[in-house]
């Protein structure tokens, strides 16, 4: 078992160390720059290219059944959620077979609206302690599943 992060603007980073650790876990920290390297033995902090996806297709290369990936990014999910990785939203949701074609075609529409109307850019809740808090209860239960 293996955590990946999709690090790049991920707000749960030291979330997912202090239950990786906790749990004996290996994480890979995945990111085209930017992020500091940890000391943590057992993170692992990946520097890819810069560029677009180069990071998620880094992920999607590496994730398979077993694993947990920490994204909000919806096409890396469904690829990871195809190869058999559990996947957790920053707020906590798992993406799963049963949710994630939804939630591609949710993004798919929404990048339509907003393409068809400025006025709906930036509209993004913004991140809070009750995220945090149901992030850290379901990677817990991830991380327990993926041993059971």
């Amino acid at each position: 078992m293996t955590i990946f992060v999709d690090a790049d603007a991920c707000p749960v980073k030291a979330e997912v160390e202090r239950v990786g650790t906790r749990h004996k876990v290996p994480m890979k920290i995945v990111s085209n720059g930017g992020i500091r390297p940890s000391q943590n033995p057992l993170v692992d902090t990946i520097m890819v290219d810069a560029g677009p996806d180069v990071a998620d297709k880094w992920i999607a290369e590496r994730a398979a059944a077993g694993d947990i990936v920490i994204t909000n990014d919806i096409p890396l999910a469904a690829k990871c959620v195809a190869a058999g990785a559990q996947v957790l939203r920053h707020d906590g949701d798992a993406l799963t077979e049963n949710n994630v074609g939804q939630a591609l075609a949710m993004r798919d529409l929404m990048t339509d609206m907003r393409a068809a109307d400025p006025f709906l850019q930036g509209r993004n809740k913004g991140f809070t302690k009750a995220d945090r808090s149901r992030f850290l209860d379901a990677l817990e239960r991830a991380v327990r599943k993926a041993r059971a």
